[in-house]
């Protein structure tokens, strides 16, 4: 008992000794690639349709987003096992391979709206080939992924969600109505038109998306594989209170970095595109061209810049989080620190979903629309697995005496229906 109780002062007193930035790692770039270049558009074009008056759905949305991912972040670090094998263990094998293939359907359009935009914003900067840029972002992307061990790449996607700040850096080269602005994301004015309800379902399914969750639990269980000393915390379950502290500042500050993000990139484009009638903007790189001559070169270079860094940062995420839930689902080895030839089928999913992404941006196929059904897919799947994640988190027989708290209970239920009306709205309301 007391070198229980020594191991546990002796792990908080270690984590209270680590600097800062060691501190984050799954949260923070969890939060980050939630801000990829589709997500940019997502949020560009609400700024630029409906200038301030989607402000407030970023703050609406931080708590539930922090209480889902501190519940998928607890599932991996206690049970040792990420969020597909989880499902596979508990429940029956058809709804494990509806959500896996759907994610990875949903993940492979994703990486090409991606990789299609990180394209478009190289060839504004530096002319050229969009298809080119879009080959080379791709490939160097599956390069790092399979011939970097986790525990250095990690390191690379940290140093690259400063990518972010571009965005922040864009407010301070345009002029910004500050009392409107405070008043206008305070006090909302909301409407019942079919544009701002599906613009409010957007956003909400960029900030709250199915592979953010299998990516944070999948990363927790790459923490723990990276430290020899470490064991699941059910069976360690003394051990738990440094770790879920760690977890709760990681997720905190990463989906705080993210809604922070989103809350300027949307924020950019409603003082300059709102504001001068630009109103229709489909693309993340047709946002930073219309940039250009109202808020000046500095403006749309920042601007282009985030979208190359975002892509770099999310199509790791997203490869990875279909990797790791295909894994999951038919048991095979599955970690970034592994050598491909130790899991070749694991690197094999992350290969082939981002060639096919490369592939797709050569192909006739509409990138909005494509990107429209990416959201419809991810909308419809979030449901579910956040339904089995709310009821694994509450099981003993998988959580062991580490069940979640009744605060996270209900953030995770009233996220998980918050996303239930979205999906129903979405369906039900007409497109544009």
């Amino acid at each position: 008992m007391q070198n229980a109780h020594a191991g546990e002062k002796k792990a908080e007193s270690a984590l209270r000794q680590t600097g800062w930035l060691k501190k984050l790692g799954p949260g923070l770039i969890t939060g980050a690639a939630d801000d990829d270049p589709s997500g940019i558009a997502t949020y560009s074009q609400s700024g630029a349709q409906f200038g301030f008056g989607l402000l407030w759905t970023l703050l609406f949305t931080y708590p539930l987003m922090v209480g889902i991912q501190i519940i998928s972040a607890r599932i991996g670090r206690v049970t040792g096992h990420g969020l597909a094998t989880n499902i596979r263990r508990h429940y029956p094998p058809w709804l494990l391979y509806c959500i896996v293939g759907l994610l990875l359907l949903a993940n492979t359009i994703n990486i090409a709206a991606d990789i299609a935009a990180m394209g478009e914003a190289a060839k504004l900067g530096l002319g050229g080939s969009a298809h080119l840029y879009a080959v080379v972002f791709g490939l160097i992307s599956v390069l790092l992924q399979v011939f970097i061990p986790y525990s250095r790449y990690v390191r690379v996607l940290k140093w690259l969600t400063l990518a972010l700040l571009a965005y922040v850096g864009t407010v301070f080269v345009v002029h910004v109505p500050w009392a409107e602005l405070f008043t206008r994301t305070a006090i909302p004015r909301l409407s019942w038109s079919p544009a701002y309800l599906t613009t409010v379902v957007a956003v909400f399914g960029t900030t709250i998306s199915p592979y953010l969750f299998f990516w944070q639990a999948s990363q927790e269980v790459e923490e723990l594989r990276a430290d020899p000393d470490a064991v699941p915390l059910k069976d360690k379950p003394r051990q738990a209170r440094a770790d879920f502290r760690r977890i709760k500042v990681d997720t905190y500050i990463g989906m705080g970095f993210s809604n922070l993000v989103a809350f300027f990139i949307m924020l950019t484009t409603a003082v300059t595109l709102h504001a001068h009638g630009i109103t229709d903007i489909q693309t993340s790189a047709q946002a930073a061209q219309a940039l250009k001559p109202i808020a000046g070169n500095f403006a749309f270079m920042l601007f282009s810049l985030g979208i190359i860094g975002t892509g770099m940062l999310a199509i790791p995420v997203l490869a990875g989080s279909a990797a790791y839930a295909m894994a999951g689902a038919f048991h095979w080895k599955s970690s970034l620190e592994d050598e491909p030839k130790v899991a070749p089928r694991f690197y094999g999913i992350i290969i082939v979903s981002t060639l096919v992404g490369i592939a797709l941006g050569f192909t006739p196929l509409n990138p909005i629309k494509a990107l429209y059904w990416s959201a419809v897919i991810n909308g419809v799947i979030s449901v579910p697995i956040m339904v089995v994640m709310m009821l694994m988190a509450t099981r003993q027989d998988i959580m062991g005496k580490l069940t979640v708290t009744r605060r996270l209970k209900m953030l995770g239920w009233l996220a998980t229906a918050v996303m239930a009306i979205a999906v129903i709205a979405m369906l039900i309301t007409p497109s544009q």
